[in-house]
């Protein structure tokens, strides 16, 4: 036991001391790499991907939260999710984010955001 620790410790300090070889930073992206179409898109891109699920996220937990709501008040979960808005527990359903729509399991009760 005492060697396989002694045989961890070496390989961590060889891992840690890089085996005595240097490494050089990698060099600056130049000014037209950094604004490249491509480099934009895919940094956007990210980005509204990102929001798309922060959003799907969002919109899901709160109808979903409806839904239950509406089971305790009425005693059945909602037959569709436009009953949320007619039994005025909804002003009106949030829009699904670009490319998805909503999908209610009146089984379930439960809502998801799915691709169209």
């Amino acid at each position: 036991m005492h060697n396989f620790r002694g045989l961890i410790f070496l390989a961590g300090a060889l891992v840690v001391s890089g085996c005595g070889k240097e490494k050089t930073p990698p060099a600056p992206a130049s000014p037209a790499q950094s604004t490249s179409p491509a480099s934009r898109d895919g940094y956007l891109g990210t980005l509204v991907r990102g929001q798309q699920v922060a959003v799907k996220g969002i919109d899901t937990a709160a109808l979903n939260q409806e839904v239950q709501l509406f089971n305790v008040q009425e005693g059945r979960l909602p037959k569709d999710l436009n009953e949320l808005v007619t039994m005025h527990y909804l002003g009106k359903l949030p829009n699904a984010p670009a490319g998805m729509k909503l999908n209610y399991d009146a089984a379930q009760g439960k809502v998801t955001v799915v691709p169209q």
